[in-house]
């Protein structure tokens, strides 16, 4: 998988950071999918290597403006630009009621298969999002002043690898036969022998999973959310110096992010939306929240507008 950011700013952007948006490129697909969506989005969009046309589907955090109101704007434009085949939107319960009241009262058509999915239930009990294929999409309620959740994208796991020499010994002609007993599958020969794919493959390789968890107080369940994952995509807006102040506006400190990560045992932490107070040539800076992250983290990096991760699947 690959993650974009698009906006890394917590509450208004800044001269260097958009309002929150993260864009996931899936692999051998040509789509992508989008985690919040604030305001000025689609402008992060024309400034990126993204191509909006890709766009599928949609997850909302929660109702803050920060994290929505660039939604009518990037589906009015997808819209005029008629390449969408349709989008499908997830997130907490009023975010319909939100789109339509914007698009009614600005007399916007939206030309294209427009779905709205609400996630609270699937959060809840803990049952999937979304499935398809190839991946699945889990949800957890956060602590937050308004419902929110976190979301975890995981892919399934991949077959096992082939064993060339294997199928060679067996006399097994080359071609889209192989393909097929690497998808473990069952195959009839020309010859009329039946070769099981599972015989011919090793132990299935986990595949990758991506958490995005925003906006919250430190919580236990974004740390089970987070289990194992390859990469968790923390808030982090607040130093560990503003931890009363994190508390009572119920938001994440440098050091609460990674004591998620630690605890959830993720491979990589980056810490995203960042308040504006700690902008470069302030007393203190984002630099200054990593190095708190680090020292309980170490495997932690510093979201920033434009940051390109590519996660690749454990072998």
């Amino acid at each position: 998988m690959q993650v974009t950011f698009l906006g890394t700013s917590s509450g208004v952007p800044t001269r260097a950071r958009n309002v929150s948006s993260v864009a996931l490129r899936l692999p051998q697909r040509s789509e992508l999918w989008l985690f919040d969506c604030g305001e000025g989005t689609q402008h992060q969009f024309l400034r990126s290597e993204l191509r909006l046309s890709q766009l599928r589907r949609v997850f909302i955090t929660h109702m803050h403006g920060d994290h929505v109101f660039g939604l009518p704007g990037l589906l009015a434009s997808l819209g005029l630009a008629g390449s969408s085949t349709g989008v499908d939107l997830y997130g907490p319960d009023p975010l319909e009621a939100y789109l339509q009241g914007v698009l009614r009262t600005s007399s916007t058509r939206i030309g294209y298969p427009l779905a709205v999915h609400r996630v609270k239930e699937a959060a809840e009990q803990g049952t999937l999002v979304m499935e398809d294929d190839d991946i699945v999409v889990r949800a957890t309620p956060l602590t937050h002043r308004v419902p929110a959740y976190a979301y975890r994208i995981e892919q399934k796991p991949r077959p096992g690898r082939f064993d060339i020499a294997k199928a060679r010994s067996l006399e097994i002609p080359p071609g889209p036969v192989y393909g097929e007993l690497q998808r473990g599958r069952t195959v009839t020969l020309e010859d009329g022998r039946i070769i099981d794919g599972r015989e011919l493959c090793g132990p299935a390789r986990p595949g990758v999973s991506v958490v995005y968890c925003t906006d919250t107080v430190f919580c236990e369940a974004a740390v089970e959310l987070a289990r194992g994952a390859d990469l968790l995509i923390h808030e982090s807006t607040f130093s560990h110096a503003e931890a009363e102040m994190a508390f009572q506006r119920q938001h994440s400190t440098s050091t609460m992010a990674a004591q998620t990560a630690a605890e959830a045992g993720v491979k990589q932490l980056a810490l995203t939306h960042l308040s504006p107070r700690y902008a470069p040539g302030n007393s203190v800076t984002a630099n200054d929240l990593l190095l708190e992250a680090q020292a309980i983290f170490p495997n932690t990096l510093l979201a920033k507008d434009f940051l390109t991760l590519e996660i690749s699947p454990s072998e």
